[in-house]
């Protein structure tokens, strides 16, 4: 009886409105911010599209099948003014890649050997690296670029009075001019390099596999140094063609053969590796200050030197802190880099300014620019995450 009563007043009882549901209203909310912002891009992109055919303005990206008409200092690809745009805004796009790879790779290097170098026990490294980080961190990178190249432009000496520091290497303020690999084998060399740094990989990975397995430890110095050597000597070898040293010779007023580090690049790498490598000092350096000192007690204790304590204990620990402000500063060396339309070097930023001045199609090049961009810094972000998850510590 008193089950039936119950079950009497629930049916009774009234249901709770739809609204009061926290699920429905979370949905509700969502769609409703979904139309908003929808709505919103929808009015810009007419309101724009319209806007443009009231002023003749043609859209679209067919401009880039047409002819460029222009020249561009440095690439990594061939290019003429004949090329279509197409052709001259890849180009910038790989200026831009070049310059933050090389950028990336020195300023890892300099800024890790600056971080360490505070912890220094000695006085004089340790306070000149402080100074070091302290103002080029304080120095607006642009200031530094406008630097770095009045200093290789204007204080560097002409073609004809060029420092000599080495055979085959000139500097002038007309860049910096080295000595070039050529022949019909330098593909092949190149081929055996990259398949040498890929078993390196390989065998680096298995080594620590195995260590891990049985404590034992793998010559793998001596090892990656023989195949970084043999590899490509056995390329060289198998491609029957020849494989030449092009040197730098000064003809007339310039320097003819080798390669050429032009002012512009050199300028620009220079300011970005310095001034990224103050940021990256710091990230080091607070690192390897995350670790406990008892790591580095126990290992002298056993026996061991500073610099091996550093290398095989301390710092495999400090890249779980290290990676993820890291991955930033590799960031920013990348966005950076659209500086370099201040001092002429044709990156991306340059060479869409320069097209959308052309075609007047200035929405579709800014468009390009920050498509560009924002790939290149989700793959480095994407790359950065996964290295983090492999070194990260794995929870029994």
């Amino acid at each position: 009886m008193k089950e039936e009563t119950n079950q009497s007043i629930a049916r009774s009882a009234p249901r709770p409105k739809l609204w009061n549901d926290p699920k429905v209203r979370s949905v509700l909310y969502q769609l409703l911010a979904i139309l908003c912002v929808g709505g919103a891009i929808w009015y810009l992109v007419s309101n724009t599209l319209h806007n443009l055919s009231i002023r003749n303005i043609s859209t679209g990206f067919d401009f880039l099948r047409r002819e460029a008409g222009f020249a561009i200092g440095e690439s990594v690809i061939d290019y003429g003014p004949q090329d279509t745009y197409f052709r001259a805004i890849s180009v910038g796009l790989l200026n831009t890649l070049r310059v933050a790879v090389v950028g990336i790779i020195l300023a890892t290097i300099f800024g890790t050997i600056i971080g360490i170098a505070r912890l220094s026990s000695n006085w004089l490294v340790a306070k000149l690296a402080t100074f070091y980080v302290e103002t080029m961190r304080n120095i607006p990178l642009l200031l530094q670029l406008f630097f770095w190249y009045a200093i290789i432009s204007e204080v560097m000496p002409g073609p004809r009075d060029a420092l000599h520091p080495i055979p085959g290497v000139f500097i002038s303020n007309r860049g910096i001019k080295l000595p070039a690999l050529e022949g019909g084998a330098l593909n092949w060399v190149l081929a055996g390099l990259f398949l040498a740094i890929v078993l390196i990989v390989v065998l680096a990975n298995w080594a620590k596999k195995r260590q891990d397995k049985t404590g034992q430890i793998f010559p793998l110095g001596r090892y990656a140094l023989a195949i970084l050597v043999l590899l490509p000597m056995v390329a060289f070898i198998a491609s029957g063609d020849r494989l030449g040293l092009d040197m730098p010779v000064l003809k007339g007023f310039n320097f003819q053969g080798g390669i050429t580090i032009t002012p512009e690049f050199g300028a620009l790498l220079a300011g970005l590796v310095i001034y990224t490598s103050a940021f990256i000092a710091e990230v080091v350096r607070s690192g390897i200050q995350s670790v406990n000192q008892g790591q580095w007690e126990a290992a002298g204790s056993l026996g061991l030197r500073r610099p091996l304590i550093l290398r095989l204990i301390v710092l495999p620990q400090a890249l779980r802190v290290i990676i993820p402000p890291m991955t930033s500063q590799y960031l920013n060396i990348t966005k950076n880099s659209s500086l370099a339309v201040a001092i002429g070097y044709p990156d991306i930023v340059s060479v869409v300014n320069t097209t959308l001045n052309q075609t007047g199609q200035a929405i579709e090049g800014i468009m390009m620019i920050m498509a560009a961009f924002l790939t290149v810094s989700l793959s480095i972000s994407a790359f950065m995450n996964w290295y983090n998850k492999r070194i990260a510590l794995v929870e029994r």
